[in-house]
């Protein structure tokens, strides 16, 4: 897992070089970099979508990921709990939107090829290029984010490394359990909330993005209850 470890590493000192640039950065700079972080998020996420949907087996199931998804988060109130749980931590008055930053920071560095991909390669081949990749994208742009929301971004680091982790064991103990098609179902919803998290940050539709997170659970069920069928 030397490979997830990096990515974590870089995650945390990229953060920590943010903090410390966070209070030279005047607010119309930060306002600039709002607009950056949500066109960025749109790309990356709208990337995601398209480019998988021509592999996806099931063309209507990341419809019905989403749907049943958001109304399972949204009825357990995640968005509202997170949100309330990180400024109750936060010990900055002027963090408001911290629940955002970091909900998007963490969809940003879980959800992609690179950070699902990477692992499985890492477990199935020894390979840990995705992840020596993905991991200086994400040098760059958790620098960026605690940039703008402060020191607190450094917690989307563990939550990272029990995400590739994850994978990297799943991909360990079965070589078919994440097959090329969940994968791209997977991708297609990820991509979606990410969609979703950049129009937040550009202040278009606050999208509840943490209501959403259920939907990931949705086809990982479904190909599961596929493969128990006879």
């Amino acid at each position: 897992m030397i490979g997830t470890i990096v990515n974590t590493c870089t995650i945390i000192i990229g953060s920590i070089v943010g903090a410390v640039m966070h209070r030279g950065i005047k607010e119309k700079y930060k306002d600039a970099l709002y607009t950056v972080l949500g066109l960025a998020c749109l790309g990356i996420g709208l990337n995601a979508v398209i480019s998988n949907f021509g592999k996806s087996e099931y063309p209507v199931l990341f419809i019905v990921s989403i749907s049943i998804g958001t109304v399972i988060g949204t009825a357990l109130k995640l968005d509202e709990r997170f949100t309330n749980l990180v400024n109750k931590r936060s010990k900055n008055s002027q963090s408001t939107h911290l629940a955002d930053g970091l909900s998007t920071a963490t969809l940003l560095y879980c959800i992609g090829p690179l950070a699902m991909l990477g692992p499985v390669i890492s477990a199935l081949k020894g390979d840990n290029t995705f992840l020596y990749t993905n991991a200086t994208l994400d040098l760059v742009t958790s620098t960026i984010f605690a940039s703008t929301y402060g020191i607190w971004m450094i917690l989307a680091a563990p939550i990272l490394f029990c995400w590739q982790g994850l994978f990297y064991m799943v991909a360990k103990l079965s070589s078919t359990a994440i097959s090329d098609a969940l994968m791209a179902e997977l991708l297609i919803v990820g991509g979606l909330m990410i969609v979703a998290s950049g129009l937040s940050l550009l202040k278009l539709k606050d999208c509840k993005t943490l209501n959403m997170l259920p939907s990931l659970l949705i086809p990982v069920l479904w190909f599961l209850l596929k493969s128990l069928l006879p």
